[in-house]
């Protein structure tokens, strides 16, 4: 899977969101349907994008407590 394609992706994903700070919840397989590749390979460069430093996971503080991604 291409990082840069995944980055760039992700990327306008949270630049669009109407959240402030802008986050977003990303769904590996709606990702990897968008994108023809298998979740597990967008959950691996999502991992590898954030030990890069190019995105930064958290949780939310309540309830549904899903992962977020922001920008750095």
């Amino acid at each position: 899977m291409d990082k840069n394609q995944l980055l760039q992706r992700v990327h306008a994903m949270i630049q669009s969101s109407t959240k402030r700070p802008k986050y977003m919840t990303i769904s590996t397989v709606k990702v990897a349907d968008i994108l023809g590749v298998k979740p597990e390979e967008v959950q691996q460069g999502l991992e590898e994008l954030v030990t890069e430093g190019y995105l930064k996971q958290s949780k939310l503080d309540g309830p549904p407590y899903h992962d977020i991604f922001l920008l750095p």
